[in-house]
């Protein structure tokens, strides 16, 4: 069943790139409205500019409250109301065992992954209740459902973002508001090259450890979150999905 979000907002972070690109890309050609929010000013303008159609950059840092509210007043300023909002935004440092990881790169990536979820959702859900309707996506990770040794502080905000959205898709359920999450195994995305460049055969191992046998490709994550937006969805709440080629499922 194939979408129509003609006349529906959707709000996406992190779109300037990868899975939050393609998700801004994919609201569009279903008919969407949309905003795409990224840090960059200049990155998420050409976003939208490659994207086309009735689309909308703002800049924010989705950490920063003040920021948050903005992005989100200026979505329903311009476009009249919000229907969607996949809340993608996401930092990974540098690999560290937990002892001897940095505080700064700890409360950063809190602050970014987790607060910055927290954030969005907190000014999209009151514009929802007030329309009375609306789905909410977060971007988990099927680090969100396992440890992963070197990266403590990665893991515990996808772990996070599980639990605020179990929360939130319990309280909004009878609002007629929906929360649920995908949960991406390991992308075809910038979040990537670094990996790619100094430890190609770490990758590989990732790879090898994935079912399907490959990177997934960002538009299959876009495909899964219009599917949670879209009516087909609407009995599931407060759910994980993975879309991970089959990683959490051995």
């Amino acid at each position: 069943m194939t979408e129509d979000f003609q006349g529906k907002v959707a709000f996406v972070t992190g779109a300037a790139s990868g899975l939050g690109f393609a998700t801004a890309g994919a609201f569009a050609e279903a008919g969407a409205n949309v905003a795409l929010i990224d840090l960059d000013k200049d990155d998420v303008e050409d976003a939208a500019g490659r994207i086309g159609g009735a689309t909308l950059a703002i800049a924010c840092d989705v950490s920063d409250e003040a920021s948050v509210e903005k992005a989100v007043a200026r979505t329903i300023s311009e476009f009249g109301r919000l229907d969607f909002a996949f809340n993608n935004a996401g930092v990974m440092v540098d690999r560290a065992e937990t002892a001897n990881a940095s505080t700064d790169d700890f409360d950063r990536t809190i602050a970014v992954n987790l607060r910055g979820v927290w954030l969005c959702m907190k000014y999209q859900l009151q514009e929802m209740t007030r329309q009375g309707a609306g789905a909410i996506v977060n971007c988990s990770s099927m680090g969100g459902e396992v440890g992963g040794p070197g990266l403590s502080a990665y893991h515990a905000s996808k772990h996070g973002v599980l639990g605020l959205t179990k929360t939130a898709g319990l309280e909004y359920a009878a609002k007629n508001i929906r929360v649920n999450a995908v949960l991406p195994g390991v992308f075809d995305t910038s979040m990537n090259d670094s990996l790619e460049e100094e430890q190609p055969e770490m990758l590989e191992q990732i790879k090898d450890e994935v079912p399907i046998g490959r990177l997934g490709k960002p538009e299959e994550v876009a495909s899964a979150v219009l599917f949670l937006c879209g009516s087909g969805a609407s009995m599931i709440i407060g759910h994980g999905l993975a879309v991970d080629g089959g990683f959490l499922a051995r």
